[in-house]
């Protein structure tokens, strides 16, 4: 059973933290981050660290999760997320307008995608990187692009994760090639 819960987060350097209440924010130039612990959770600032404790173990799973929660915070605002697509076909390709992503992936029609906030897209060549300081928006961004035209398995034409492998089958078996049938 993991135990990430126990772990403290350390404070990187550059980044405002204040715990009142329930609520955690964390602040830099680069944006914020406010946390709003539900009951039976709670968060403490020693010297460099916070340290998220839970009440009784009846918050074991919330107390992963909001430890994980902020952890995310401080990485976002320090490093930053991105994900990067890849654009396999003939044809295929993506261009950003203004604050929309336009797609042509084999539709008779282009597909829009607006882009949300505080998330950044650049399209080079046959790739898209998706980057921001929220980890949320930006794999929940990259698979809302990735859906428009998953890939498929027989060509792996389609929009695809740049770490994704794409299982591969085999086309029709034609007939010459049949033990037992005849031509």
């Amino acid at each position: 059973m993991s135990r990430i819960g126990q772990k403290p987060i350390e404070v990187k350097p550059g980044i405002e933290v204040k715990i009142e209440n329930r609520g955690v924010l964390l602040k830099n130039e680069k944006g914020e981050f406010v946390y709003e612990l539900p009951k039976g959770i709670s968060a403490r600032q020693e010297a460099d660290k916070v340290i998220v404790e839970r009440k009784n173990d009846d918050y074991k799973a919330l107390h992963g999760l909001y430890r994980q929660l902020i952890q995310n915070g401080m990485t976002g605002l320090t490093e930053g997320f991105s994900k990067k697509l890849i654009i396999k076909g003939v044809g295929f390709r993506a261009v950003i307008e203004g604050d929309k992503l336009v797609l042509q992936v084999g539709f008779s029609h282009p597909v829009y995608v607006s882009i949300p906030e505080k998330v950044t897209v650049e399209v080079n060549k046959n790739v898209i990187e998706i980057s921001g300081i929220d980890k949320q928006k930006v794999g929940q961004f990259a698979a809302q692009v990735r859906a428009v035209k998953k890939p498929e398995p027989y060509k792996g034409k389609g929009i695809m994760y740049e770490d994704e492998h794409i299982i591969r089958k085999a086309g029709k078996a034609g007939k010459a090639g049949v033990a037992g049938g005849s031509v």
